[in-house]
C-alpha cells in the first residue's frame, strides 16, 4: 500500500518523540508499504517565529515571514530522516519547494495549484521514506519564491500529496485519539467516533478545525481520499473520514476548485410562520415537539431576532403534510401568547404555498467571503426576491417563489460554472428532495465498515461568534446581495444569515430585518462600515451583540427524522437557555444562545443525545 502519514507539531515536539515517530514509520514500511511522512514544525517552533518577528518589525513583509516560517518545518523533516536513518531505514527529506509543491503567489496563505510527483514517486521505488515539509510550496518552479499555506497548511500539505500520488489512505497523527463528538475539555465523556462523513466533518468545521482543518477535508472530500485521524501515542484505530466515490478530477488547480459544486432545488415546499410569539425559554420546543408527536418531518427552520419581546418562527415542510402543520401551528399560537394582555401583539399564523427552496452546496465555501453575496446577486440580477435564508458551513438556501425556480437554478448554475443536470435531479449532498443514492463508502482498511449513522454525530461550539442586525432593510432583489457583497469586499466572512418573516411597509417600500453573525475580531469594522453606508443603501440601525455563542448538532442520519430539532430545543429549554437564533441545513442545526450560557447549552445537548460515553478523554497540554 501507499499511505501518507501527517504527524503534528506535539507529535515531533521533541528528541524523544520524534524517534518515537521514527520507529511508528519505520514499522509501516517494514510492513511492505511505501511511506511518505508529511511533518509540522516542532511543538510550538511557529509562534517562537512570529513572536521574534514582531519583535523586528510590527509589520513584517509577508515574503520574509514565508522565508521565516518555512525554517520551522525543515528542522522537523532533517530530524525525522536521522533517526529513520538510525533505524536502518532508508529515508530521506525534501522541503515543499524540492517535493514540487506549487501554489498562487500569495504570501503567508497560498492555496495548492498541483504537486509535481515525480520525485517523491523516484524516492519511493528507491525504497526510501520520503520526509516531506507540511505547511510550504513554491509560487512556480521558475520564480522559486517560498509560499506558505497558512493555518492547517501541513494537514492541506499531507492530505493534497495523498491525493496527487492516488495513496490508499492519509493517516493524521495527532495529540487525541480521533474525532470525537464534542470537545473533551468541555465534557470529558465525548465519545470517539469510528468514522464520520466528510460532510459531517466539515459542517463540524468549528469542532474538528484543531484535530483537521477543513481544507484538508476539502481535499479529500473533492478527491474520494480516505483519512484517518489517529493518536500517535497509541496503536488505536482512530476515526475514518470518508467521502463517496467521486468522479476523475484533475490534479491541475488542485486546491483552487469552485467553492460551489451543486445548486439543488425542491419545488415541493410550503411555509409556515408564527409571527410575535414570545421571546423566552421553551417557545421552538414546544412547537417543534408538538410537530414532532404529529410525525411531520421539517426541513428548513429560522428564527429570527426583533425588537421587543417576540421574534419569528419559521420552517418548511413539504406539501403534503402542510395541513397537519398549519393545524399544528394554528393550535399552539394562542397557547404561546396567553401571557400577553395585549391582543394585537398574538401570536399570528402565516402560511405561504407555491415556494422553492434553491440551495448552493460546496466544501469550498468555508472561509471563502463574497460566495453567499455572489448568489444573492446573482438571485437578483435575475429578478429573483428571497423570502427565507438558511446557511450552515457548506451550504446556503432561500426560498423564493415557486414560479422563479426554474429561472434561479439556470441562473446560479451559470453563475457558479456548475454543469446541467437531468430533470428532476435535486443535487447528492443529503437534500431531503432527493433520496437517491449518495454514493459507496471507500473500504477502511484494518476497520468494519460503518454502522447506519446515529441521528446526531458530533455537537459543537463557537464562542468566537458576534452578531449583527439590521433593522428595516428594503424587502426587494438585489438588496441581499449589495449587503453581502459589502462585507465581502471587505473580505468579511459571514456564517449565520437569517431574514425576518414580519414584513412593515415604511412610505411605501416593504422592509425587513435582517441578522448574521461573523468571527468577533471582524464584528465592530462591519458594523462601522454597514452604518456609514445606512443613509446611501436605505437601512435602520447597525446593532451589534458580541456577547452570543453559536451551538450546533451536526448528524447525516437526522433526513427524514422528526423529532431531532425538538429535542435538541427541548434540552436547552429544560435548562433555561433561550434561543435567540436558529438556522438549519439537511444535516445541522444551529442556534444562537448567550454567551455565559454556551458551554452550558453545549453540554446539555451532548447529554439529551446520548453522545457521551464511559472513558473520559484528557487532553494533553
Amino acid at each position: 500500500m501507499l499511505i501518507v502519514q501527517k504527524y503534528g507539531g506535539t507529535s515531533v515536539g521533541s528528541v524523544e518523540r520524534i524517534v518515537s515517530v521514527a520507529q511508528r514509520v519505520s514499522q509501516a514500511a517494514k510492513a511492505g508499504n511505501s511511506i511518505v511522512v508529511v511533518v509540522s514544525a516542532m511543538g510550538k517552533t511557529t509562534d517562537g517565529l512570529v513572536k521574534l518577528a514582531a519583535e523586528i518589525s510590527k509589520n513584517p513583509c509577508r515574503r520574509e515571514m514565508d522565508m521565516l516560517l518555512s525554517t520551522g518545518e525543515q528542522v522537523s523533516i532533517a530530524l525525522v530522516s536521522m533517526a529513520l536513518q538510525e533505524l536502518g531505514q532508508p529515508a530521506i527529506s525534501l522541503t515543499g519547494a524540492q517535493v514540487g509543491i506549487v501554489t498562487e503567489a500569495e504570501h503567508t496563505r497560498a492555496r495548492i495549484l498541483h504537486i509535481q510527483t515525480e520525485r517523491i514517486k523516484k524516492h519511493l521505488q528507491e525504497g526510501k521514506v520520503v520526509v516531506v515539509a507540511g505547511f510550504q510550496g513554491i509560487s512556480s518552479t521558475n520564480a522559486l519564491e517560498i509560499t506558505t499555506l497558512g493555518r492547517g497548511g501541513s494537514d492541506t500539505s499531507a492530505v493534497a500529496i495523498a491525493a496527487a500520488l492516488q495513496a490508499d489512505f492519509c493517516e493524521i497523527y495527532t495529540d487525541v485519539p480521533g474525532i470525537l463528538t464534542t470537545d473533551p475539555r468541555l465534557v470529558p465523556e465525548a465519545q470517539l467516533m469510528s468514522e464520520i462523513t466528510c460532510d459531517e466533518m466539515l459542517e463540524l468545521a468549528s469542532l474538528g478545525a484543531k484535530v483537521l482543518h477543513p481544507r484538508a477535508v476539502e481535499i479529500a472530500r473533492n478527491y474520494g481520499m480516505p483519512l484517518v485521524v489517529r493518536s500517535s501515542w497509541t496503536d488505536d484505530p482512530g476515526t475514518w473520514v470518508t467521502s463517496s466515490q467521486n468522479k476523475e478530477r484533475s490534479l491541475i488547480n488542485l486546491e483552487i476548485a469552485r467553492p460551489v459544486d451543486n445548486v439543488q432545488y425542491d419545488t415541493d415546499q410550503a411555509k409556515v410562520a408564527l409571527l410575535r410569539v414570545p421571546d423566552r425559554p421553551g417557545v421552538a420546543a414546544s412547537l417543534f415537539g408538538e410537530i414532532a408527536r404529529q410525525d411531520v418531518d421539517v426541513d428548513l427552520i429560522i428564527q429570527s431576532i426583533h425588537e421587543g419581546h417576540t421574534n419569528d418562527i419559521a420552517f418548511t415542510v413539504f406539501t403534503p403534510v402542510l395541513p397537519k402543520a398549519e393545524a399544528v401551528a394554528a393550535a399552539i399560537a394562542p397557547v404561546l401568547g396567553s401571557h400577553k394582555t395585549n391582543q394585537a401583539e398574538e401570536a399570528e399564523v402565516m402560511v405561504q404555498q407555491n415556494i422553492a427552496k434553491v440551495s448552493i452546496a460546496g466544501a469550498g465555501m468555508i472561509g471563502r467571503p463574497g460566495v453567499a453575496a455572489k448568489m444573492f446577486a446573482t438571485l437578483a440580477a435575475a429578478g429573483v426576491n428571497i423570502q427565507m435564508i438558511s446557511t450552515s458551513e457548506i451550504k446556503v438556501s432561500c426560498v423564493i417563489a415557486a414560479q422563479e425556480c426554474d429561472r434561479a437554478v439556470a441562473a446560479l448554475r451559470q453563475a457558479f460554472e456548475i454543469e446541467g443536470e437531468e430533470k428532476g435531479d435535486k443535487g447528492d449532498m443529503g437534500d431531503k428532495g432527493d433520496k437517491g443514492d449518495k454514493g459507496q463508502f471507500i473500504p477502511m482498511p484494518n476497520a468494519q465498515c460503518p454502522m447506519p449513522h446515529a441521528p446526531v454525530r458530533g455537537v459543537a461550539l463557537d464562542m468566537n461568534q458576534a452578531r449583527l442586525a439590521i433593522r428595516q432593510v428594503q424587502d426587494r432583489p438585489g438588496t441581499a446581495g449589495k449587503l453581502f457583497g459589502l462585507l465581502a469586499d471587505h473580505n468579511i466572512s459571514v456564517d449565520m444569515i437569517i431574514q425576518s418573516q414580519r414584513c412593515h411597509i415604511v412610505n411605501g417600500v416593504p422592509m425587513r430585518d435582517i441578522a448574521f453573525t461573523v468571527t468577533r475580531m471582524d464584528a465592530e469594522a462591519a458594523q462601522k462600515m454597514l452604518q456609514a453606508k445606512a443613509a446611501e443603501y436605505g437601512w435602520g440601525e447597525v446593532a451589534l451583540d458580541q456577547a452570543i455563542a453559536k451551538v450546533s448538532i451536526v448528524g447525516a442520519g437526522m433526513v427524514g427524522q422528526p423529532g431531532v430539532a425538538a429535542k435538541m430545543f427541548a434540552a436547552l429549554a429544560q435548562h433555561h437557555i433561550n434561543i435567540q437564533m436558529i438556522t438549519t441545513s439537511e444535516i445541522k442545526i444551529s442556534c444562537v444562545v448567550a454567551q455565559e450560557e454556551g458551554v452550558k447549552a453545549l453540554q446539555v445537548i451532548h447529554a439529551a443525545f446520548g453522545l457521551a460515553g464511559s472513558e473520559k478523554f484528557i487532553v494533553p497540554a
